[in-house]
């Protein structure tokens, strides 16, 4: 009987998620603030998904709502990043949503490629729900395509995720829900090769 954590239980702990991720991730934080989700000092911001909240290291001085499953990650947000936001252990559903309205940024950082088809549309419909008039709603995930190097898609397929979709299948479930969707294909944005597909959702 083997004995120890898995690579892939490994990251369910805070302190591995956060050190692979600084091995792995290089400026990707930084550059996925400043050209895809340009958060405004004052704006409000929704995180579905949001881990051990490590976006709030590249964001300004925002309203920030974070919402995760996991009892350690959100226990690692609350040490970490104390007053900075709210950090919520549970689910976001439709029937929380009279809490959560008048957002100008709702985000789901690696969040879709865990979820099927009807959860990603329930995640679509809440953060939709979730947003004012002028909000989006950006999403970031690993992505299978045709011209991806053998290495990105070889680390996909070993994903914790087990809906990592193409870029016109993410495509199609978002717009589903929003009028407006724009599409961003990156290969670039970490140390090792990978595919992400970003979008810019607008009601």
């Amino acid at each position: 009987m083997k004995s120890g954590l898995s690579f892939t239980a490994l990251l369910g702990v805070p302190i591995f998620y956060r050190a692979f991720g600084r091995l792995v991730n290089g400026d990707a934080r930084a550059i996925y603030q400043r050209e895809y989700l340009r958060v405004k000092p004052g704006e409000r911001v929704l995180d579905i998904g949001c881990g051990p909240a490590d976006m709030l290291e590249v964001l300004p001085n925002v309203t920030y709502v974070g919402f995760d499953g996991s009892a350690e990650y959100i226990e690692a947000a609350r040490r970490r990043y104390g007053e900075r936001g709210r950090f919520e252990l549970r689910r976001i559903t439709p029937g929380s949503l009279s809490e959560f309205e008048g957002f100008d940024l709702v985000m789901a950082n690696g969040v879709l490629h865990h979820l099927d088809d009807a959860g990603a549309h329930e995640l679509f419909e809440i953060a939709r729900a979730a947003l004012r008039p002028e909000g989006r709603l950006v999403t970031l995930d690993g992505c299978y395509t045709s011209r991806q190097s053998a290495i990105a898609r070889y680390l996909l397929s070993r994903d914790r995720g087990r809906f990592v979709r193409t870029a016109p299948d993410y495509e199609a479930l978002a717009r589903s829900h929003f009028p407006s969707v724009i599409a961003h294909l990156r290969h670039d944005l970490l140390r090792i090769p990978y595919t992400h597909l970003i979008l810019e959702c607008r009601p």
